[in-house]
């Protein structure tokens, strides 16, 4: 990469985006069960909120590939990494306004909704792109893991927030048993919404920041590029024409069509590298796999428990109820994060094994603090502190290495699935919740794992990952319309059952398909999303 001279304000700059990235994402956990009540849709229908909002990273990120393929030019290289978030930030702009006045305008459908956030979403993809390359740049290399980490820490705090604060808009309140509103409410939210990314646009456009560009040069992949393609009408029936379908079997019939597409580029790539690009790397492939799955699963339990926590036996909780559960399932993730980041600051190992019991549970405390201040009740909250503690032996069980750590991970997350569903009450929301927990550091796992010895195919082959991010518009559509129907919502956590344990098993596949290649893969951690 090319890089000027580095401008200190460049980088506090940055990750305001980061920020915002979390906020919207974790405030669809409340948004939604207000949409399903607001617009009488059934539990399939809510989850299309997901679908347009994870789909629209998919297909920001394949439209700059395909015009990059055609154009043997890379179009955000040419723009520069400041620009694309500047555009990206005025796409987001353009959603959030049209949620604060046509959605809720009178007579507005449900269509306008999922419109506004495909175009909010559309926008962080583009941000998403630059930014994280362009955080990389503004420093020496040997401490841009620092960088993504600060980085990953101020998304994590804007998980953390958000629901809380879309509760008090939508419901005036936190903990306001029964209290009804209407879609006029989220008008001043999103309002506001709309001059922060105008605001931080318009600053990065007059700010004198370094103009970061990369040289990598563009590989025809016609093969990569032709897959990608077919992945994407499955996505497109799934939006546009579900009411054509049965919702369950519509569902799963794009999750199995998108993986036989990833499995015959597997298989095929085996026998012809020629114009596979990175997919000719078994590694790769099994990790868009994962990275699918991955963000499936980490969105799915969300977006789903504000129907499950409204059942009288996990506590017959009203919409405005449930904001203190979703905060404190992505502070989950902020808490493992958190814990994860250690090993980049090269700690001796008595003082990282200190701070590996302390930060997870100061990070806890905080939550507790961000709730009470917010006026949640979180007397229950301490029994959080069980996976808590579970998470803090992982990590020593782990140490350190990416395929241990996330088959450990994979595990426990399997296990604690397992015993939500055949259980219920206290016990069951808790085990659901620290799915936050254990998905917290298996980006970085997954995403190191997939890149390993790609060589000239590495940049390519981490936005064929970030397109993966497509998990969270399939996943939570499949759970949604599997609690349609007699299964009920309790039992369609099955689901993240299955997803942990493919998790799990990408530890040990993509283990061996590096020793294949002669590559023992031993390496540290760091990064995030």
């Amino acid at each position: 990469m090319e890089q000027p001279q580095t401008n200190k304000s460049a980088f506090p700059t940055l990750i305001t985006v980061f920020f915002f990235w979390g906020f919207v994402a974790a405030s669809n956990g409340i948004f939604i069960p207000f949409c399903k009540t607001h617009f009488n849709l059934n539990q399939f229908q809510s989850q299309l909120i997901d679908t347009a909002f994870y789909g629209a990273y998919f297909f920001g990120s394949l439209l700059l590939f395909i015009a990059s393929q055609a154009t043997k030019i890379d179009i955000l290289n040419q723009i520069g990494y400041k620009k694309g978030i500047v555009f990206g930030l005025l796409l987001s702009v353009l959603g959030a306004l049209g949620l604060a006045f046509l959605a809720t305008a009178e007579g507005a459908g449900f269509a306008v909704v999922l419109a506004s956030f495909f175009l909010i979403a559309l926008g962080f993809s583009l941000q998403q792109t630059s930014a994280q390359p362009f955080a990389v740049s503004l420093g020496p290399p040997e401490t841009s893991s620092h960088r993504l980490n600060m980085a990953g820490g101020i998304n994590s705090i804007g998980t953390l927030l958000g629901p809380i604060v879309v509760s008090l808009v939508l419901f005036g309140g936190v903990s306001a048993a029964g209290k009804t509103t209407d879609i006029s409410s989220i008008k001043t939210l999103y309002i506001v919404l709309a001059a922060l990314f105008a605001l931080v646009a318009g600053f990065f456009w007059v700010s004198n920041l370094p103009r970061v560009t990369s040289n990598e040069k563009i590989e025809p992949s016609n093969k990569a590029l032709t897959a990608l393609l077919l992945i994407a009408v499955p996505t497109i029936v799934l939006l546009f024409f579900n009411e054509m379908f049965d919702r369950f079997y519509l569902s799963l019939g794009c999750l199995i069509v998108i993986l036989a597409i990833l499995v015959y580029a597997y298989l095929s790539s085996q026998k012809d590298k020629t114009g596979w690009g990175a997919m000719a790397y078994p590694q790769l492939i099994l990790g868009m796999v994962a990275i699918f799955v991955y963000v499936g699963v980490e969105v799915t339990v969300q977006s789903n428990m504000g129907t499950l926590l409204k059942k009288p036996e996990f506590g017959g909780l009203a919409e405005s109820q449930i904001s203190s559960f979703i905060s404190l399932y992505w502070g989950g993730l902020m808490i493992g994060r958190l814990t994860g980041a250690l090993a980049v600051f090269g700690f001796k190992k008595q003082t990282n094994q200190i701070l590996t019991v302390v930060v997870p549970l100061v990070a806890f405390g905080v939550i507790m603090l961000v709730n009470v201040l917010s006026g949640n009740d979180v007397s229950n909250f301490y029994t959080y502190l069980i996976p808590v503690f579970v998470l803090i032996a992982a990590f020593f069980y782990g140490q350190e290495k990416p395929i241990k750590t996330l088959l450990t991970f994979g595990i426990l997350g399997a296990l604690a699935m397992l015993l939500g569903v055949f259980s219920t009450g206290t016990l069951a929301i808790y085990s659901f919740l620290s799915a936050g927990l254990f998905c917290s550091v298996m980006w970085p796992c997954i995403f190191s794992l997939s890149i390993a010895g790609l060589g000239k195919y590495t940049s390519q082959g981490s936005a064929f990952l970030i397109m993966m991010i497509l998990g969270g518009a399939i996943i939570p559509p499949l759970q949604g319309a599997l609690a349609d129907t007699q299964i009920g919502i309790h039992a369609s956590y099955f689901i993240p059952v299955a997803c942990f344990a493919f998790l799990a098993y990408f530890a040990i596949a993509a283990g061996h398909a590096l020793k294949l290649q002669g590559i023992d893969f031993d390496g540290k951690m760091s990064g995030g999303h």
